[in-house]
């Protein structure tokens, strides 16, 4: 039974937390001098105000007594109420005047999507530029994991939130107490963003661009001041570091904080999901440049390899950054794009996608399956990192195929029938359901989705939010068995 006490002070908290979030942009933007600071200080206020509401209502309750269930639907809530304040400075400011439009970005920005309805992203104040890459750094690491490791109050239930929302095949704790593995996968990924800023301000963007650009890549988000995206630098310098930290950021944080805090590399030399994704990247990226030579769209093998090495990590991770027009490129580099776009990055990252992992489980137990047939009687357990996978796992994770799968055809299906192309259609979902960002066709690098009729990006909002979120957590608000007694 889902307690209304209970779930109106976790609401508060969350409204709470989204009122300092959005000051800070609004700060940002008086800096500047830009005009838009007032929307955030009146959404800032709308949010302390509801919370403060809330907050009486259930001050009674212990949020540490948290149900499985209430974990389930705090998360999708705690998601769907931060994209909606996000949404009200750009659309009360004017600067997306469209309701739908204004709720599609802040969605694309809080599940680290990147696509955008933007025709001319530099027209907007930096305090909305501002926001849309903040949203992106929130919802990279999580909304639920930074809540968990802020508030004392969730010591206990923060479990079910940080299970609910965290990606991967298990949660990976790095301490006994919850909050304290929270705090340090936030730790670790505020220090890389804070190197990666740095890097770049040392490669000559200036200061807002290299803090937006940090949010952006290590949040593998995609939203980019420029219009150009990463293209508008020209520099290898700065190409170069951002591939290097899509990369780590499309591996678990839980190995990069064994590496840097602990000093044990032992478990990233031994993961097999590592290896994979690497293997990936490296066969990728090769094919593509030699595709790109071979078909004359570059005539430099090394620039065949640079073009081809940024977009292979940026689609392979979900960031979404681009450097070339790829829906340019020849048919076989644009249908492995398409590929990159369903693995994804590691469990555990803040990439987008089915995950390596699974991807890695779905070819082993078809192996297994195979094997069976020739060896009835035999025992032929799946095993990962020489470990065997539970039944319940792979069970689980056949079922997450099955419902992502569903979710992408009938998805697909609307936005087609709603007047897209097929080509445009069916990427626009795929770049929603793996946070990916651009697409092909009319919403590819160099267009945007501003044509996308409005029901399809509600639709597409929906499937950013599924995707963000795992399937599960959000489809299981959708049984009878979730409201039953």
């Amino acid at each position: 039974m889902i307690r209304v006490t209970f779930m109106a002070k976790l609401l508060a908290r969350v409204f709470q937390f989204a009122a300092a979030s959005l000051a800070i942009p609004g700060l940002v933007a008086l800096g500047y001098g830009d005009g838009e600071a007032w929307s955030y200080a009146a959404t800032a206020v709308l949010a302390l105000g509801v919370g403060g509401i809330l907050f009486i209502i259930g001050r009674a309750s212990d949020l540490s007594e948290l149900s499985h269930r209430e974990g389930f639907l705090a998360v999708v809530v705690s998601w769907v109420v931060l994209i909606v304040l996000g949404t009200i400075p750009f659309w009360i400011s004017g600067a997306i005047p469209s309701l739908i439009d204004a709720f599609f970005e802040s969605a694309s920005g809080y599940s680290t999507t990147g696509a955008t309805i933007l025709n001319d992203i530099e027209a907007l104040g930096h305090g909305h530029l501002f926001q849309r890459s903040l949203a992106h750094w929130i919802g990279g690491m999580g909304i639920i994991v930074l809540s968990v490791a802020i508030l004392p109050d969730l010591a206990v239930g923060g479990m079910q939130l940080f299970s609910a929302e965290s990606s991967g095949i298990s949660t990976d704790k790095l301490s006994p107490r919850i909050v304290s593995t929270a705090r340090r996968l936030w730790q670790i990924y505020a220090g890389l963003s804070l190197v990666l800023a740095v890097l770049l301000r040392f490669g000559g963007m200036n200061w807002f661009d290299a803090v937006t650009h940090s949010f952006g890549t290590l949040a593998t988000g995609g939203f980019s001041p420029k219009n150009a995206s990463i293209a508008a630098y020209g520099s290898f310098y700065i190409e170069a570091v951002i591939t290097v930290f899509m990369l780590l950021s499309g591996m678990s944080f839980a190995l990069h904080y064994r590496m840097i805090v602990r000093r044990q590399f032992e478990p990233l030399l031994r993961s097999a999901e590592v290896g994979v994704y690497f293997g990936i990247y490296f066969v990728f990226t090769a094919v593509i440049a030699a595709t790109l030579v071979n078909d004359g769209t570059y005539l430099q093998c090394g620039t065949a390899l640079r073009a081809s090495a940024f977009q292979v990590a940026s689609i392979l991770t979900t960031t979404g950054y681009a450097t070339a027009d790829f829906d340019r490129w020849p048919d076989l580099c644009r249908y492995l794009l398409v590929v990159l776009m369903f693995v994804g990055g590691c469990a555990g990252s803040t990439a987008g996608g089915v995950k390596v992992v699974r991807v890695l489980l779905v070819f082993r137990h078809a192996v297994a399956e195979l094997r069976r047939l020739l060896y009835p009687t035999a025992v032929i357990p799946v095993t990962i990192g020489g470990r065997a996978v539970p039944v319940d796992t792979i069970r689980a994770m056949l079922g997450f195929f099955l419902l992502y799968i569903m979710t992408t055809l009938v998805a697909a299906t609307l936005v087609v029938a709603l007047g897209m192309d097929l080509v445009s259609g069916v990427t626009a979902v795929i770049s929603a359901m793996n946070s990916i960002g651009p697409g092909l066709g009319t919403v590819g690098p160099a267009s945007n989705f501003s044509d996308v009729p409005s029901a399809a990006k509600l639709i597409l909002s929906f499937c950013m939010v599924v995707g963000r979120l795992e399937i599960y957590t959000v489809f299981v608000l959708f049984t009878a068995a979730f409201w039953r007694r």
